[in-house]
């Protein structure tokens, strides 16, 4: 049975009044606005958007005008699609509400922290039961709404930094220490770093900056870096590798921000006759299960997506209001494959 709260009462948040008048504007013009009916200029809608998101306003998109946030829906944020992370997360989320009859509304940030927080404000106009974020990293407009409506919010695949309440995940600082520490003693010394997203991805910068911050005490070098600005993919990876084996100093161990960019890597070494890691060594990141079908099993970090969004889940589904907050931390480990 899940338990319901009790959010904070419309009557004690901000009003469309409100924001008209911070806006400058009628309630009538606020009403349109909010709910995407009739013409109004873009610059007077930016106005209406920026006030509500100033003072805190949620538009309540429910008949009735039922205020309370008891909806059978939970909302889920997260950052892509475009590889296997997320689905394996996802699917942990959604076995899990449906335990209880509860159901996930998803949207996709694409890295992008306003993106997130236009999701978020979409979401609560629907007055979810709770919401499910991506990372501790948050504009501080969607913090201040998470703390005036009151509604549940738990994080997920991150425990370094401050959460809004509960997070579930592991250490990203942790991850790349570990790998970085395992390469050393391995013997390599010179290395190169391969991401993409553009660098948006913080949970893939905090695991590189940890990663490079052990290999520069133990007196190795990163000799190079390459960020990709798609998607990652086997393709980017391939082709970064092997503009990285054209350095001036080619690396001998080469750091992927995940699995799929590894796996490139060891595509172009097969292609072209670079013995692995014999000349040279590739570790990627996640543990993603089509590892085991190539012909070498790359050294990763195996993480626990599935186990975090059922965890995540379930804390929304049982946790009580007024919980403390907290980190739970799931454990990620370090799978030394073939190719280190």
């Amino acid at each position: 049975m899940v338990k319901r709260r009790s959010p904070h009462s419309d009557k004690t948040q901000p009003t469309m009044h409100d924001v008209a008048r911070v806006a400058g504007v009628s309630q009538m013009t606020v009403s349109r606005v909010m709910r995407g009916t009739g013409y109004i200029s873009k610059d007077v809608r930016n106005e209406v958007v920026k006030a509500a998101r100033e003072i805190g306003y949620v538009h309540n998109r429910l008949a009735g005008g039922n205020a309370t946030y008891d909806n059978p829906i939970v909302g889920v944020v997260v950052p892509t699609m475009q590889n296997r992370v997320f689905t394996e997360v996802l699917a942990g989320i959604n076995t899990t509400l449906d335990e209880s009859g509860l159901r996930p509304v998803f949207g996709v940030s694409e890295y992008s922290l306003e993106t997130e927080e236009d999701l978020v404000f979409d979401l609560l106009s629907w007055r979810p039961r709770g919401l499910i974020l991506s990372g501790l990293e948050h504009t501080a407009s969607l913090r201040k709404i998470v703390a005036q409506t009151g509604v549940r919010v738990a994080e997920i695949m991150d425990t370094d930094g401050d959460p809004i309440s509960t997070c579930f995940g592991f250490s990203h600082v942790q991850a790349g220490e570990d790998m970085a520490r395992h390469l050393i003693e391995r013997g390599y010394r010179t290395f190169a770093y391969v991401g993409s997203q553009g660098g948006l991805d913080l949970r893939a910068t905090k695991r590189f900056e940890a990663f490079a911050r052990i290999i520069r005490e133990a007196g190795a070098q990163i000799v190079a870096m390459e960020t990709s600005e798609v998607a990652s993919s086997m393709e980017v990876g391939r082709s970064i590798t092997h503009k990285l084996m054209q350095h001036p100093t080619p690396p001998r161990a080469i750091y992927y921000a995940n699995d799929d960019l590894a796996a490139g890597g060891l595509m172009h070494c097969l292609a072209e006759g670079i013995a692995t890691p014999d000349q040279l060594a590739l570790a990627g990141f996640n543990g993603l299960g089509f590892l085991s079908a190539l012909p070498k099993l790359i050294t990763t970090t195996v993480t626990p997506r599935f186990d975090i969004g059922t965890a995540a889940a379930a804390w929304l589904m049982q946790a009580e209001e007024g919980a403390e907050t907290r980190k739970v931390a799931l454990q990620a480990k370090l799978r030394i494959g073939q190719t280190t």
